[in-house]
């Protein structure tokens, strides 16, 4: 045993958090999980529950043609916590995995509360023991003492950007003759609600929204944001046509009834199981909350939409992991220490989900003293952990999973989806392997 008592810690009970604490147990070591919600809770944070997902139900795509998708089962194989309550608890999205997210959470809160080697501990920790074995799954929201703790510890050359949630609207209040249910080029069940709009409604809806008025960010940050979750009215300031390439796409979105193309489209997801929430999608904002009604009701089928949440913003932290971290997602100089979640880098739930998973079986294994089997290469969770540890950028920025992370199959295959699928193939053909030696 190479630490000073019989468990690990693990700080945050995230998606990261509470992956790395049953991560943990599961390999018979006892685990202390300290949690600060209740006491002290984010502004972006709304349940007591462990794993909140604050942006989005979505986990994206569930095919093998996209990274996501690869991600998610090779998580599954890996016997994911998180993975088996998304499947558990998921709600209709097309070609995507989405979930309800408060029970979703609860699943996860029960599961890992009722572990036998999982004490679970409410309270904000303040001070980090470099001689304990211990992971740090604070969070992108971290700040107050813990930061000042990382800070001392990571260093001092950490990034930062913004993040921004979508709004959710009540299903009751959409005006359905003015909605259609479909997903894009048919693909799936028609699970999307799409909103459509001729040129000069969506002209009208763009001059509102690059006008209206934002929450303003504090004087000290700068504003930076990151490119996967783009403020919708930021990304509309690029060019008019910007959101008809974007969230507003209207490709492979005719009426399924008529035929009829649009000029744009919203679309929006179902939140809960039972489809009484609407996820705007695709419309993460800092709009203030009375500018997002304003401007939200000029799109079609929304005009007496009901705001269930506003879109808030919020600061998201994250220090330069390639390079103060090790390839075992600790710091190269205090190798007790573990680093989980988006405060590496990683950018998403799966791949919180994923980070939060190595950790937890990387400091298990030092725990025990043995030498932690690396995954496969050709893995998209190895290939995430290799960018997080190992990018060459001077200006390290988080990333989401992607097929461009991932090693190219040796047989060059111009069709990209058929090339996407042989690098899944690949990687799960290996990670199967990796799974019998273990």
């Amino acid at each position: 045993m190479n630490q000073m008592n019989d468990y690990i810690t693990v700080i945050g009970a995230g998606i990261a958090g509470s992956e790395a604490a049953w991560q943990i147990a599961e390999k018979g070591i006892k685990v202390k999980l300290f949690e600060m919600k209740p006491i002290r809770k984010q502004a972006a944070h709304k349940s007591e529950n462990f794993a909140e997902l604050v942006c989005s139900n979505s986990l994206r795509g569930a095919g093998l043609e996209n990274a996501p998708g690869l991600l998610k089962e090779e998580l599954r194989l890996l016997e994911s916590v998180f993975m088996a309550a998304a499947d558990r608890h998921s709600v209709p999205a097309g070609g995507a995995l989405a979930v309800d997210r408060e029970e979703f959470s609860k699943d996860i809160t029960e599961t890992i509360k009722n572990h036998p080697l999982i004490e679970v501990c409410y309270q904000e920790v303040e001070l980090i023991n470099k001689d304990q074995i211990t992971i740090i799954a604070t969070g992108p929201l971290t700040d107050g003492k813990m930061m000042e703790e990382i800070r001392k510890f990571a260093g001092d050359d950490q990034f930062y950007f913004y993040d921004a949630a979508a709004p959710i609207v009540s299903a009751d209040s959409v005006d359905y003759s003015k909605a259609y249910w479909a997903s894009r080029y048919g693909k799936g069940t028609p699970d999307y609600l799409n909103c459509p709009m001729n040129r000069e409604e969506y002209d009208h809806f763009y001059r509102e929204l690059i006008h209206a008025d934002t929450v303003p960010v504090n004087e000290i940050d700068k504003e930076v944001f990151f490119e996967g979750c783009m403020p919708v009215e930021v990304m509309a300031k690029r060019g008019l046509k910007t959101l008809l390439f974007g969230p507003l796409k209207p490709v492979g979105l005719e009426h399924p009834e008529t035929g009829e193309s649009y000029h744009a489209v919203v679309q929006l997801r179902k939140e809960n199981r039972e489809g009484t929430l609407l996820n705007l999608v695709g419309f993460q904002t800092h709009l203030k909350w009375g500018e997002q009604k304003r401007v939200f009701q000029l799109i079609p089928g929304l005009e007496q939409a009901e705001f269930m949440r506003y879109g808030v913003m919020h600061r998201n932290s994250f220090i330069n992991s390639p390079k103060v971290l090790a390839e075992d997602s600790s710091l190269k100089e205090y190798p007790n220490l573990f680093f989980a979640g988006q405060i590496t880098g990683v950018e998403g739930y799966i791949e919180s989900c994923a980070s939060g998973l190595l950790a937890g079986r990387y400091a298990a294994a030092k725990f025990l003293d043995k030498k932690a089997l690396s995954l496969p290469a050709e893995t998209a969770t190895a290939s995430l952990l290799r960018y997080i540890t190992t990018s060459p950028s001077k200006n390290f920025q988080p990333m989401n999973i992607n097929f461009g992370l991932l090693p190219k199959p040796e047989q060059k295959i111009k069709n990209k989806k058929e090339r996407y699928l042989k690098i899944s193939d690949n990687a799960l053909k290996a990670l199967r392997d990796y799974v019998k030696e273990l």
